[in-house]
């Protein structure tokens, strides 16, 4: 069953040219034939449709549409054109504060927000106490909002949204607001709404928490539906998008060359050539180098980063103490990580190739090979250390 259809939908806003517009402007506006505002386009013809119990993610860079779409779904924003069907009772997650007052309590406002998804005084007061509970809010509650922090917004919104048992939940980005243990209530909820068939559309910049939690997702970018499918496919698009954008991880190859990486192999223990490995299994990096000329004492490193580029591991064959004569020629080194301890994500490897002093530079390969990393364990972070248990009685 369909709940939300969307069929060329279009979102246009009007942007004043320049400055506030003077009469000398308006007359020269008027004898040019220039229009004093520009036409921009938050979204232009998108469609897509999403079945009852679905939770689907909506990601893409800042400014691509994610918001102004769930604003229209939501029934806050009209399109310009297109057709929005929805069907079922809409809760809301949209913006930090949106749809308190300031100036009244949170008691108050959790009337007021009742009221305006058609519920009764009656009906409010039966789910009262549980909103109160969930947002742990409890001293605060008779406090006019406008006093709150943002994440007792959070708290909150979150609370009544979910309270109201709606069948379709719009979420937009203001979980990564609140602190972790609330994080951590709030997905145990979203969870318990999947397994009562309802549907949710999820946006957010958290890709890992898009991959866990969602089982599409469509990608926005400037206003269009670039790709829409697996999360896994579509993540993958997507950071590839973010990497060429980013000049700090764009693939960069450097060095002065007398010996260079010729190229990179990731490997299973039985010797099979993989992009694509499970927290715990072994890897085998077969790096394949040249030396034109005899270079001494050389030494070879890796680094690992993540999506955002920061360095989570490095090691060299010196601080290994693996230290190498000289190369010359064609020939290949291995580096085996016994055990990879990396959590589920996409993480680039980097690799050098260096004298042991560091001040000759031969050769360098920045954010050129990645691979992918998948857990079948529930287990939170970025990566797992070695670790035992021992009870004392």
């Amino acid at each position: 069953m369909i709940v939300i259809s969307i069929k060329g939908v279009s979102k246009n806003y009007l942007i004043q040219r320049g400055k506030e517009p003077t009469f000398k402007g308006a007359i020269m506006d008027w004898l040019k034939r220039r229009e004093p505002f520009k036409a921009f386009h938050a979204l232009e013809d998108v469609s897509f449709e999403i079945q009852k119990g679905e939770t689907v993610g909506v990601i893409g860079e800042n400014g691509s549409g994610k918001s102004t779409l769930l604003g229209i779904i939501a029934g806050i924003l009209k399109p310009t054109s297109g057709e929005v069907k929805v069907q079922g009772s809409v809760a809301t997650l949209l913006e930090l504060g949106a749809g308190f007052h300031g100036d009244l309590s949170g008691r108050e406002n959790i009337y007021l927000n009742g009221s305006i998804l058609g519920f009764s005084k009656k009906e409010m007061d039966e789910r009262y106490k549980a909103i109160v509970e969930f947002s742990e809010l409890e001293k605060f509650i008779n406090m006019p909002v406008k006093h709150f922090s943002s994440g007792m917004y959070v708290r909150l919104g979150f609370a009544i949204a979910v309270e109201v048992d709606p069948d379709i939940l719009l979420i937009d980005e203001v979980l990564a607001v609140g602190d972790e243990h609330f994080q951590k209530k709030c997905l145990r909820r979203i969870e318990d709404f999947q397994k009562r068939g309802k549907t949710i559309l999820f946006v957010s910049h958290a890709l890992e928490l898009v991959e866990e939690v969602c089982s599409r997702v469509i990608l926005l970018e400037q206003g269009h539906v670039r790709e829409e499918g697996r999360p896994r496919d579509v993540l993958r698009l997507y950071r590839k998008m973010v990497q060429e954008r980013d000049e700090r991880l764009r693939p960069r190859e450097w060095g002065t060359k007398e010996a260079f990486i010729t190229g990179v192999r990731f490997l299973r223990s039985g010797g099979k050539e993989e992009k694509r490995f499970f927290t715990g299994q072994p890897v085998i990096m077969e790096i394949s180098y040249l030396a034109p000329k005899r270079v001494d004492s050389p030494v070879f490193g890796i680094s690992i980063h993540g999506q955002d580029g920061k360095n989570f591991f490095g090691t060299n064959t010196k601080l290994e103490n693996y230290p190498i004569d000289h190369i010359e020629g064609e020939g290949k080194i291995k580096l085996t990580i016994e055990r990879l301890t990396l959590f589920k994500g996409a993480f680039f490897f980097n690799f050098s190739l260096h004298s042991q002093d560091h001040r000759i530079q031969y050769h360098h390969l920045d954010f050129t090979h990645q691979i992918e990393v998948e857990n079948l364990r529930e287990e939170d972070g970025f990566l797992k250390l070695p670790c035992r248990w021992e009870l004392e009685v």
